[in-house]
């Protein structure tokens, strides 16, 4: 009796997901087409790139997938990650942190290296059972700033160490760019990747041009991809980044899943947007697909159109570039200290909603970090501002010179929002 007593105990103290079998994961070839199986059913991947947060409208917005950039040892933090995944129907990508050269990582120092090994071989171990694990994502972008080839020896070893250890779910590493050079890399070097995965940005349209070159006709994600980098935007004559508004975001978006991801059914097994929530990266609106705030934006519907066909009931307002002074971004707009300039934005919202603007400027961002590396948010300027409720402001230019940016937020009520700025200077004429 006692251990009946003390078996239920145990059954009902386990994870829903502890009776369920790990999922098969398998990267199927017929007929010259690349197919990703789960549980024996084909998969295509609708997914983002996220931190585990923002499950529930992922999976509502028809998305079947998200990649993260880091397991660790956190079991319980992990694992709850995962039950929730499973409840929301969702299938993670598991991102592995691995050493980066341009980070002080030494793939010479063998000793670090089969730390390393050794190290991710306990955190699959940890979480290799559960049926919301898709697959095993090695390293974010080690080819950026990469000197040593030794790394792609090591990205091999973890492959085979990983396959090891869970012969389930295939495993990949993620590459910021790629040409001919790199791919004979890895082939020559971690010959036991089943897939890659690709991160480009603005230049994604040249995706078939860059398979073909480079010699890769295996399988791949798109393991990140969004609007225009950065580094790829116009600059004002002071080399700050223009960044495209939300609605411009968002067609940008559905052209380039529509146009190239879902257009590649021969290697293509789908994609991660990037990124299902906000980080401040030159900006705190550039990357991210909400608001700091929590408000989804035009991105958002996009995707959902493009992962379901169906636009969402109440969708985010559209809106159109900003101006200051009746000009836009790529005019280099130079203000004088303390004086007045008008500033207009139009909005609209297809759902008649009543919109609320919302207006701040930030110093502009000095940061020159690279892939993503963690950036702080620049200092808010306290500014005289009068706005009309319609889009229309009057500000005082800052008295101190310097470059600044102006953002404005367009909300409707119901959590959508759209967003534009304009990075401005300020000089004595």
């Amino acid at each position: 009796m006692l251990l009946r007593l003390f078996v239920s105990i145990l059954a009902l103290a386990a994870p829903a997901w502890a009776a369920a079998a790990p999922s098969q994961v398998r990267i199927v070839q017929q007929d010259g087409v690349y197919v990703l199986h789960v549980d024996g059913q084909p998969f295509r991947v609708k997914g983002a790139g996220m931190g585990g947060e923002g499950q529930e409208e992922l999976a509502a917005r028809g998305g079947n997938s998200f990649r993260t950039w880091r397991t660790g040892m956190d079991e319980v933090k992990v694992r709850a990650m995962l039950d929730r995944a499973q409840r929301n129907g969702l299938k993670v990508a598991m991102g592995i942190e691995v050493g980066n050269e341009r980070q002080g990582f030494d793939y010479d120092d063998r000793a670090a290296v089969e730390r390393q090994r050794e190290r991710i071989r306990r955190e699959v171990a940890l979480y290799k059972d559960h049926p919301a694990v898709l697959m095993w994502v090695v390293g974010n972008e080690l080819n950026l700033h990469c000197r040593n080839p030794k790394v792609w020896n090591a990205v091999g070893a973890l492959a085979d160490t990983i396959h090891e250890e869970d012969p389930h779910h295939p495993v990949m590493t993620t590459l910021a760019g790629f040409d001919h050079a790199l791919i004979d890399l890895l082939k020559a070097r971690a010959p036991s990747l089943d897939l890659i995965g690709v991160q480009l940005y603005g230049d994604i349209g040249a995706l078939p041009e860059k398979l073909a070159d480079s010699g890769w006709t295996g399988p791949y994600v798109v393991t990140e991809w969004g609007p225009t980098g950065h580094w790829e935007s116009p600059l004002t004559t002071w080399k700050a980044p223009v960044e495209d508004d939300a609605s411009r975001k968002a067609q940008l978006l559905q052209q380039r899943y529509e146009q190239v991801i879902a257009a590649d059914t021969t290697q293509g097994l789908g994609s991660y947007v990037f990124l299902w929530g906000n980080k401040q990266e030159r900006t705190p609106t550039w990357y991210g697909l909400f608001l700091p705030t929590g408000e989804s934006t035009p991105a958002v519907d996009a995707m959902q159109y493009v992962w379901t066909g169906a636009w969402p009931a109440n969708r985010a307002p559209s809106i159109r570039p900003l101006r200051l002074d009746g000009r836009l971004a790529t005019d280099s707009v130079v203000l004088a200290p303390g004086a007045s300039y008008a500033a207009q934005v139009e909005a609209q919202d297809a759902d008649g909603d009543a919109l609320t603007y919302h207006w701040t400027v930030l110093h502009e961002s000095t940061a020159t970090s690279i892939g993503g590396d963690r950036e702080d948010v620049p200092a808010q300027v306290a500014l005289a501002m009068q706005e009309d409720g319609r889009g229309g402001l009057v500000l005082v230019a800052p008295d101190a010179p310097g470059a600044y940016r102006l953002f404005v937020e367009v909300h409707d009520g119901h959590g959508h929002a759209a967003y534009a700025n304009l990075p401005f200077r300020v000089a004595a004429r």
